[in-house]
């Protein structure tokens, strides 16, 4: 059996021999290299020697050294995923403290396992975490380099898919509070009715089920950062005690008589317009002002141009890419962006069992698309017409995003401003009859 991912180079440490048999063959099973060790310290000595190791997974509680110790001692080298038969919100905590990558309480499904090894392996070898040189992403990238020595709020922007958690990660790890804790809170898949408990904590008693003190995600983020993934699903009775936690540095856990001080940093994203949400009352403007301090917009795939290619063969590890089908992939407007393309390749290396891959292994939409032209139509137009042509073929591929088109233009919005209005304004003074040979520009 084939994985649709990219195999891993996984070293398993578990003191339980039979948790350890199990692991081995599953991870095998879906096309993983398995090394193994009873200790941490023989996992340590592994990663020292540099014998090529895309992923930890450790148990917590083992003798010499436990998973946590091992995580604090090869964090920023190689990412450790923690399993615990102990899975309490404070060993989740502690987890998250020594930097794990992720925390996955037993007993657990081997697919819930499988997936956060793949998370965890695609750590590209940009120091920011991201890949691709297009001029939109060497922006965000001199962006995140700005923002990340503040310590002020940041708001990440951008389409479903295009990598918002990365840029949290890669501002943390630039940040001064590196060393500290990275705690990623989707407000969207949390009940609206927990979200305040899940947050601030809570005190033994509050509710039916509060059995016993809870610390909440911003005790779990304290000297680091808290990254508030889709904010604009928080429910707006939440809303002004986020906007408190954050003017005061201090939660108030349910149930609690006094607030308790909190040192985070909040890095917050969405891929609604959170502006249009204020405006129609399902967003506070004050909290919106508060969590938009500094700002970084991702830019969509589709204005990506080649970096399209540079993150398959990322996803493909080595699989080899047909020209028929990176033609595909250049080709499609990529609507679910990186995601997207991610499943696609995972659909397509199934398929292709090795092979190279197919435009006939890519999902059934793109045998629809018609394939791109194997060269431009070259035609004698002045080069103003030309400028305008690329321009408005710029803004197509940006779905009409004028800062991000700027970015890949390498021209400032005001300058594009000044453009569009030149042209309408030619527009509208050309005779309505005949026609021209160039693309209008909206």
């Amino acid at each position: 059996m084939r994985t649709a991912t990219a195999p891993s180079r996984v070293v398993v440490v578990d003191d339980d021999a039979a948790m350890l048999d199990l692991l081995v063959t599953h991870l095998r099973r879906l096309g993983h290299t398995v090394s193994t060790h009873v200790r941490a310290t023989g996992a340590l000595a592994a990663v020292d020697a540099d014998d090529g190791c895309d992923v930890v997974v450790s148990d917590v509680r083992m003798p010499d050294m436990d998973g946590i110790d091992l995580c604090r001692a090869i964090r920023g080298r190689v990412p450790v995923i923690l399993i615990s038969a102990f899975g309490t919100m404070e060993t989740a905590i502690l987890a998250l403290r020594a930097g794990a990558a992720d925390f996955v309480p037993k007993p657990f499904r081997m697919d819930v396992l499988a997936a956060a090894i793949d998370r965890a392996a695609r750590r590209p070898a940009d120091s920011t975490g991201m890949i691709g040189t297009s001029p939109a992403m060497v922006a965000v990238r001199e962006r995140i380099a700005r923002v990340a020595p503040s310590d002020a709020p940041v708001l990440v922007t951008g389409e479903s898919g295009t990598g918002k958690e990365i840029v949290a990660r890669a501002i943390h790890a630039a940040s001064a509070r590196a060393a500290g804790p990275l705690v990623v809170v989707n407000c969207a898949a949390i009940p609206p009715a927990l979200v305040e408990s899940e947050l601030f904590g809570y005190v033994r008693g509050a509710f039916t089920d509060a059995r016993a003190d809870s610390a909440g995600l911003f005790a779990a983020a304290r000297g680091g950062t808290l990254f508030l993934d889709e904010i604009g699903d928080l429910p707006l009775e939440v809303q002004p005690k986020l906007l408190r936690a954050l003017q005061e540095r201090a939660v108030r856990p349910v149930g609690a008589a006094a607030e308790v001080a909190v040192d985070v940093r909040v890095i917050a994203a969405t891929n609604r317009d959170l502006e249009d949400m204020v405006a129609e009352g399902r967003f506070r403007e004050d909290l919106y002002y508060r969590v938009h301090v500094l700002h970084v917009a991702l830019p969509p795939l589709r204005a990506r141009g080649d970096d399209v290619l540079e993150l398959a063969r990322h996803f493909l590890r080595g699989v080899e890419l047909s020209p028929a089908a990176a033609s595909a992939l250049t080709a499609h407007p990529w609507p679910g962006n990186v995601r997207e393309l991610e499943s696609a390749l995972a659909h397509a290396v199934t398929l292709a069992d090795g092979a190279p891959i197919e435009r006939t292994h890519l999902p059934e939409r793109f045998a629809r698309e018609r394939p791109p032209p194997e060269a431009l139509e070259l035609r004698l137009v002045t080069l103003a017409a030309l400028e305008r042509q690329h321009v408005a073929w710029v803004l197509e591929r940006v779905g009409g995003n004028k800062a991000a088109a700027a970015r890949i233009l390498g021209i400032g919005r005001k300058t594009l401003y000044r453009m569009l209005e030149r042209w309408g304004a030619d527009q509208a003074s050309e005779p309505s009859s005949g026609s021209s040979t160039v693309n209008r520009v909206p």
